[in-house]
């Protein structure tokens, strides 16, 4: 089994975009395991819509309130966006 690293990006599909007054809420799905990760506060101004393609960072942390691992949003210029812990 391989390790992953905090370096790794893992390719994901825009599934849906709410646009807020600031925000946008992104979901998306990785395309090998069609996990979902929302996304809760991506700027607003950003031009991201429907199906395009993003990528995800993960990085194991300490348990904080049941959640194991800090996955992180970004653009294809290597960009952060967003992050959540699932």
């Amino acid at each position: 089994m391989n390790e992953i690293r905090e370096v790794d990006r893992f390719e994901c599909k825009v599934i849906n975009v709410i646009q807020n007054l600031i925000w946008k809420g992104i979901t998306v799905e990785e395309k090998n395991t069609r996990g979902r990760v929302y996304f809760g506060r991506v700027n607003g101004e950003l031009d991201i819509n429907q199906g395009d393609t993003l990528h995800l960072g993960i990085r194991p942390v300490y348990e904080v309130e049941d959640k194991t691992m800090r996955v992180t949003l970004y653009d294809a210029e290597d960009k952060k966006l967003d992050w959540t812990l699932v």
